[in-house]
């Protein structure tokens, strides 16, 4: 497996990663072009002989606080690594000490996987998904 740099031209690789992880929840084809093309945003993909395996974002927003906006991996990738390898990759290029990001309060794998990578829960935003769920978000504060 490799991690490498996205681009538009993983759209359709990125969308299909999006609907088998997030079903209801997947970003918008127009959000996904934004994820793809907007300066200053990390975006990066796993790749297993040549094909995509999962992807993430993330974005310095503000002095001091970044936010990982995406992280998936394809269902029959997942728990091997992959999606550790992307947000230790993510991590790396990100500048900002704080970083945050959200998921779904019923996502245990994820949650597991933030919080053994120094992830704290900070915030709960009520009705945050189209069904209404609950969002999680987590912080990790890091020396830069």
């Amino acid at each position: 497996m490799q991690i490498l740099p996205a681009s538009l031209l993983d759209i359709n690789s990125l969308r299909r990663i999006e609907q088998a992880c997030f079903d209801h929840d997947a970003w918008p084809l127009l959000d996904l072009m934004a994820v793809l093309t907007f300066p200053d945003v990390i975006r990066l993909k796993a790749v297993d002989n040549g094909r995509m395996i999962g992807f993430v974002a993330g974005d310095t927003r503000d002095q001091g606080l970044s936010w990982i906006a995406t992280i998936a991996v394809l269902p029959e990738y997942q728990k091997q690594g992959v999606g550790r390898a992307l947000l230790d990759a993510c991590e790396s290029k990100l500048t900002a000490a704080r970083v945050r990001l959200c998921l779904r309060t019923d996502n245990v794998s994820a949650l597991r996987l933030y919080e053994t990578h120094g992830y704290q829960r900070v915030d709960i935003w009520r009705a945050y998904y189209k069904d209404r769920a609950d969002a999680l978000v987590m912080e990790k504060v890091r020396g830069v």
